[in-house]
């Protein structure tokens, strides 16, 4: 699906992306494509090592962070 969505972006930032576009012989359009796709992959490859490490839910392993800290010798 296919959806048209309108930006409106200040003069400067147009003039980056079709500079952006020229030196990556890409259409604005592909470039801003290809960047949204670029920092979604990137956010979900934290999110992912996030919730794999347990630090979203405070959990390390199947230990609560207060747990562990209930259980350690001081």
């Amino acid at each position: 699906m296919i959806q048209e969505t309108r930006f409106v972006f200040e003069q400067t930032v147009v003039n980056h992306l079709d500079e952006l576009a020229t030196i990556e012989k890409k259409s604005i359009n592909a470039l801003i494509r290809d960047m949204i796709e670029e920092r979604y992959e990137k956010l979900k490859k934290l999110d992912n090592f996030y919730t794999g490490i347990g630090l979203s839910t405070g959990l390390v392993g199947n230990n609560s962070i207060q747990k562990i800290k209930a259980n350690r010798n001081v």
